[in-house]
């Protein structure tokens, strides 16, 4: 153990033994001088720091793993301590496997109190990075198949109602035909080499022209979530701090808590994430800022212009990597102008064409600096290889045909209208809503499980706002998510009706 981490755990120590003790009525009968070998409330017993050092430095020699994890204690908390685990494990300090002390253990050779180290533990439980099983102790987690547990709460229901409201998904109805994409295509084609580009160059071309800012590579990938795995798995390392929105897409958490990062949220406003929020975020080092830069979900929100050049400069001067994931896609009403039109160098941008083409075409592009995707390319090489080039094609022929092109310009006026149809009714019987775009609406409730129970037994189904929120002291109180891209506008006022009296449950 480092000279450093033990003088500051005698210094945590001696602090809390120095601390005046409450005072305490004298019992009668128990005047009198104090007893030999006592020592006196509020009095220091901490033996000459030498002393001290040499015993906790046989303590860190005892205790190799809790050396690991005292030279990374910056923060005496719980969190502080969870941070400190994850940050010995990604350094590769702590191995997979490695047995953790008993809490009580950790508890008096870190100067913490085992109710603070229990509550760290929790936190690595839930976060995956820790295993407990019996006598066999608490461990370093060795890796397992990954629960994506806030997604399962999200959409989580007893049966299917008559009005599902609750999955984010597109109106089937509003998805460009596919017959004409599909008439060109006569054969699945074959590669020259399995090591062909793997997009095709005249989609890339297309994509590239209708990006939102300069890009050095783009390819395709199998939809948004498996362009944000790739990413991530490239920028992101066990421990490190990911910044994200609050409330945020559940699935997103769940992936970055199975890579066992840290979790940071920054809260919205009406313009997108809060600068001053960012910039405190920001002061520790940061693998990637995660955002959404138009019809945010769940809450609606597209980031405004002057907004995004000041979130631009904080990524910039941070140093960090910016990683957009436009998930509305081609059916937002709000252009594409996030904070990556600033900071293309260290910007990746994630387009979903599932909202807009269908989520079963599996299709999303992603674009950003050479060395991030150089890796996240080579990677795929050793695996898959390549989106099914067949795939790439019905999706060019979707982005150039002029009637599909026509289809999807229908499908995103509808949804504006269908969301507009909804907020004004909604706003007619008290319920004021925020957000400007997208699918879903986020929809304030007096009781989060009153007013899905409520709405359940109307035949409604919508998603609790629990999973998606991260910060539970932040205000707004309890929301639903409630796709309202699927409620035709002759439906409005009946389901707006049912919605309001749900959020007074």
């Amino acid at each position: 153990m480092s000279g450093h981490g033990v003088h500051r755990r005698i210094a945590r120590r001696c602090a809390v033994e120095a601390s005046p003790a409450p005072e305490r009525p004298e019992r009668p009968g128990r005047s009198g001088p104090p007893v030999p070998g006592r020592r006196a409330a509020g009095t220091a017993a901490c033996p000459p720091p030498s002393a001290q050092a040499a015993r906790s430095a046989q303590a860190g020699r005892s205790f190799p793993v809790l050396s690991a994890i005292e030279e990374r204690l910056d923060h005496s908390g719980a969190r502080g301590l969870a941070h400190a685990v994850e940050r010995a494990v990604r350094d590769g300090a702590l191995a997979p496997g490695t047995r953790l002390p008993p809490i009580r253990r950790v508890a008096v050779e870190l100067a913490l109190s085992p109710t603070t180290v229990g509550a760290a533990w929790r936190l690595l439980a839930r976060e995956g990075a820790i295993r407990t099983d019996g006598r066999r102790g608490t461990r370093i987690a060795e890796g397992g198949p990954p629960d994506p547990a806030r997604y399962r709460r999200a959409l989580d229901r007893p049966a299917r109602p008559v009005l599902d409201l609750s999955g984010g998904v597109p109106d089937a109805a509003l998805l460009p035909r596919l017959d004409r994409a599909l008439a060109g295509l006569t054969t699945a084609g074959t590669p020259a080499t399995y090591l062909d580009e793997p997009v095709l160059p005249e989609l890339a071309a297309v994509l590239r022209a209708d990006w939102p800012h300069p890009v050095e590579e783009v390819t395709v990938v199998d939809g948004a979530m498996d362009a944000l795995d790739r990413v991530l798995e490239t920028l992101v390392r066990h421990g490190d701090r990911v910044v994200v929105e609050h409330p945020c897409f559940p699935p997103l958490v769940d992936l970055l808590e199975s890579r066992g990062a840290e979790v940071v949220p920054v809260p919205l406003d009406a313009e997108g994430p809060e600068p001053d929020a960012l910039a405190a975020a920001l002061r520790e080092p940061t693998a990637a800022v995660v955002l959404q830069p138009r019809a945010q979900n769940p809450t609606g929100i597209s980031i405004t212009g002057p907004r995004a050049d000041r979130l631009a400069d904080l990524i910039a001067e941070a140093g960090t990597i910016l990683v957009e994931d436009d998930s509305a896609g081609a059916i937002a009403a709000s252009p594409s102008r996030g904070p990556g039109r600033r900071i293309p160098d260290r910007t990746v941008h994630i387009r979903s064409f599932s909202k807009s083409h269908g989520p079963d075409l599996r299709m999303a592009a992603v674009g950003g600096p050479a060395e991030v995707m150089g890796e996240v390319l080579g990677r795929r090489r050793l695996g898959q290889g390549w989106s099914s080039r067949l795939l790439q094609r019905v999706l060019l022929s979707l982005l150039t045909d002029p009637a599909s092109v026509a289809e999807v310009a229908a499908a995103r006026e509808t949804y504006a209208r269908r969301r507009a149809a909804v907020v004004g009714e909604l706003a007619a019987r008290g319920v004021a809503t925020g957000g400007t775009d997208g699918v879903n609406l986020w929809t304030p409730v007096r009781d989060e499980t009153a007013a899905v129970e409520r709405l359940r037994h109307e035949g409604i189904g919508v998603a609790p706002g629990s999973p998606f929120l991260l910060l539970t002291d932040a205000p707004g109180g309890d929301h639903v998510r409630v796709t309202v891209g699927l409620v035709p506008e002759r439906d409005a006022a009946r389901v707006a009706a049912v919605l309001a009296g749900a959020a007074r449950a």
